[in-house]
């Protein structure tokens, strides 16, 4: 890692980004990088407009992309590196108002039963079951599980803020499932490596590109075509569920809600480990 990577994250954490946060700035960083072939610190600000212009006219990304590369951008050269550039004053993405693209349960079900391998379908299963974000999904650690009482504890999700879900039993008997395949320590779904042999001894879980790639394939097998169909896409059939089943769009008791899951996966057919063997009960 290069000193200026470090002194970034640095300043992250102490800005009180979440790690989330933290990763897509670091991202952005390094791709105008990339793009330049030369380190960011020596990146003058006429580059800098080529780049963004770049970013929205030739790589055409979507309002929200743009927003997250424009915060990223600034806050290394504003923060970091103290340069107060014209340019950041400027910066603005215009926000899109779209409905979000919402899969039915018998195509919901079509993808997780056509996602491959075993820890994409665990990992998918989860966030639908549990109403998850995508990082929220990925940084799951063992002791966040509450099996007593069926609860999922978030640490950090949207906004910073810590949050506890139901956590359906038939979820928590397939994760105990997945997790009998690896044993990590602490990670549910630690990097399995390219020969998936590696979880065991992971140091960081899954990436956002991997398990952003397994759905693609997943969705394209069970011969979904909606446009703008993502693994976020999960999360949004669970929100419209409990946004659409209550008066006036009131959210109602997500353990009433929660969506079930009669997938066809083959669950473990001996007693699973205590609460995955480490976490709280």
């Amino acid at each position: 890692m290069t000193p200026l990577r470090q002194q970034m994250m640095a300043a992250l954490e102490l800005n009180g980004k979440s790690p989330a946060t933290v990763e897509a700035y670091v991202r952005e960083v390094a791709l105008v990088a990339k793009f330049y072939r030369k380190r960011p610190d020596r990146i003058s600000e006429e580059e800098l407009v080529r780049y963004l212009l770049h970013r929205k006219n030739i790589d055409k990304l979507a309002p929200t992309s743009m927003r997250i590369c424009y915060s990223g951008i600034r806050f290394f050269y504003q923060r970091v590196l103290a340069r107060e550039w014209k340019i950041f004053a400027l910066l603005h993405a215009r926000r899109e108002l779209r409905r979000p693209s919402v899969l039915s349960r018998a195509e919901v079900h079509r993808v997780l039963e056509a996602a491959s391998p075993f820890h994409n379908q665990v990992y998918f299963t989860t966030v639908y079951s549990c109403g998850l974000r995508l990082h929220e999904g990925l940084h799951l650690e063992i002791g966040d599980i509450d099996s007593q009482n069926g609860m999922l504890h978030v640490h950090r999700g949207k906004g910073a803020r810590d949050r506890v879900l139901p956590l359906p039993e038939k979820t928590l008997l397939l994760l105990r499932q997945y997790w009998k395949t690896h044993r990590h320590p602490r990670l549910l779904f630690p990097a399995t490596g390219q020969n998936h042999q590696q979880a065991s001894t992971a140091s960081a879980p899954m990436s956002r590109a991997s398990v952003q790639g397994a759905f693609l394939k997943a969705r394209l097998r069970a011969g979904i075509t909606k446009r703008g169909i993502s693994l976020h896409s999960l999360r949004h059939y669970v929100e419209f569920l409990t946004m659409s089943s209550t008066p006036g769009g009131r959210r109602p008791d997500a353990r009433k809600t929660r969506p079930s899951l009669n997938l066809r996966i083959g669950f473990a057919r001996h007693s699973p480990d205590l609460i995955l063997e480490g976490s709280a009960g």
